[in-house]
């Protein structure tokens, strides 16, 4: 059993920490390792990925809130991507207007192994998504190999999932990580199996003509009830791009679809909807 503790004002404390850090200071190095180069990108004198946790030390555990039947539910003005349904199963492909392979199990739609991404058919900018998800009741394997998938605002920037209850991973690649970028304030992980929820405010990022960026995207994330990404500004993208780097940004379009992972692992989804911000 988790050692859980409730530092309320840790948490806020770190939160306003957060909130009013300077610009992050990032630098890249290319390493020669066994014949091969290898990108390292360090933020704040911090690799990526980085797993030791005197130098990148682990999100304190609390407990997480109780799931808030209320809040759950989509507004008026929400698009509703999935409720359960065959019907709101149209409203997902695997790439190229080809149906999803995922499928329906007991009201929820699960990744399946070999099946790519679960794409949205509808696209979306800056918004405010609602979406649930669970590990599998049965855990297996460790750190990045246990309940993995994620959540990809604009199909570009992934907000991570991962079974986080008990099992340790690089602190920016735990559930709630902006992958990569930025780790979650708190660990708010439910237990594997059990459902949890990621309320996330995104906004877009703005390129000019030539490509660079004029507005970094922003992420603002409630995972079962904590507050664990606070108006966090992504200095990058969240692409992989070797053990220790991830990627950059690159000019897109004003909307993208939403995206789900398939990383091998039976993770399950639930009660999405989603409603536009005006930029």
């Amino acid at each position: 059993m988790q050692n859980r503790l409730f530092p309320c004002l840790l948490a806020s404390a770190i939160s306003i920490t957060w909130t009013f850090a300077a610009e992050p200071v990032i630098t890249k190095e290319v390493r020669e390792e066994s014949g091969k180069k290898v990108d390292y990108l360090f933020i704040d004198g911090t690799k990526v990925h980085e797993t030791d946790p005197e130098k990148q030390p682990f999100p304190p555990i609390v407990e997480p809130k109780p799931y808030d039947e209320a809040a759950a539910k989509a507004p008026a003005d929400a698009m509703v991507l999935f409720d359960g349904s065959d019907a709101s199963l149209k409203n997902w492909t695997s790439g190229g207007g080809k149906p999803t392979k995922w499928t329906l199990v007991d009201g929820a739609l699960e990744s399946v192994k070999g099946g790519g991404y679960a794409e949205s058919v509808d696209s979306f900018g800056s918004c405010k998504l609602h979406i649930e998800f669970a590990t599998p009741a049965k855990p297996k394997g460790n750190g990045q190999g246990r309940g993995n998938s994620g959540v990809f605002l604009m199909g570009e920037y992934e907000v991570q999932v991962l079974d986080s209850y008990g099992n340790t991973t690089y602190p920016d690649g735990q559930c709630g990580a902006l992958y990569g970028r930025s780790k979650p304030i708190v660990n708010a992980s439910r237990k594997p199996g059990e459902w949890q929820t990621y309320d996330i405010t995104f906004h877009r990022p703005l390129f000019d003509e030539s490509g660079k960026v004029t507005r970094k995207a922003k992420f603002h994330i409630v995972h079962n009830g904590w507050v664990i990404q606070d108006n966090v500004e992504l200095t990058g993208g969240t692409g992989w791009n070797g053990p220790h780097s991830v990627s950059e940004y690159k000019k897109h379009g004003d909307t993208g679809p939403l995206k789900m992972q398939d990383h091998g692992n039976p993770v399950r989804f639930r009660n999405i909807w989603i409603q536009k911000i005006e930029d």
